[in-house]
């Protein structure tokens, strides 16, 4: 189970080194210390949260400002954590605080399927959860050592991680042709919409 954890999260860890790397150059930028890089994606974990965080660290923004605006950007998880419920009552509580913790967009896209087999255990969530967040915490503080050495992150691609991980774990749910043709019908749409709504798509 541990290593069916660790395979189900090694897209998640390669994607999340370039990206990890974006947010520790404009940490680093933005005048936080490797050590405080570290902190954050240990504790807080979530890499929307980190940008915006790092940006009114930077901005020097209360701290009660701060935690509400990290508490209301990831209250997706709240949702996350209640589709998961049904399928872990198996597992006992302390574990599933700790599962919790490692519970972002991608780990819960790459092992909801293992989730909802009734499958899951422990051990695959500790591979699925300790790759991803080691990758995240490395990526992040390496990215802050490298610093100033690169300027422009967009200029090598690395804007482009997340939604290029988020299409590698698209393709690794597509199981039918009814999965095909939704995924198909929301690439589509996204494109026509990008297009209508311009600067106002996200």
């Amino acid at each position: 189970d541990i290593v069916k954890g660790l395979k189900t999260a090694a897209p998640i860890a390669l994607g999340y080194l370039p990206l990890g790397m974006a947010f520790g150059i404009l940490a680093a930028q933005q005048g936080l210390t490797a050590l405080d890089v570290f902190f954050l994606s240990l504790l807080v974990y979530a890499g929307s949260a980190q940008f915006i965080a790092s940006a009114m660290l930077a901005s020097g923004a209360a701290a009660a400002a701060i935690i509400l605006t990290t508490f209301l950007v990831n209250l997706r998880h709240l949702l996350m954590s209640a589709s998961l419920a049904p399928y872990l009552k198996h597992i006992p509580s302390p574990v599933l605080a700790w599962i919790s913790m490692g519970i972002t967009d991608e780990t819960y896209a790459a092992g909801y399927p293992e989730a909802s087999s009734g499958k899951a255990s422990p051990a695959f969530y500790l591979g699925l959860n300790g790759l991803s967040h080691f990758s995240w915490i490395f990526s992040t503080v390496l990215g802050c050592l490298l610093g100033s050495r690169i300027p422009d992150p967009e200029k090598w691609g690395l804007d482009f991680a997340l939604p290029a991980m988020f299409i590698a774990l698209l393709f690794m749910q597509l199981k039918n042709k009814k999965d095909i043709l939704v995924a198909l019908a929301a690439g589509i749409l996204s494109v026509v919409l990008a297009f209508v709504m311009k600067d106002n798509f996200n």
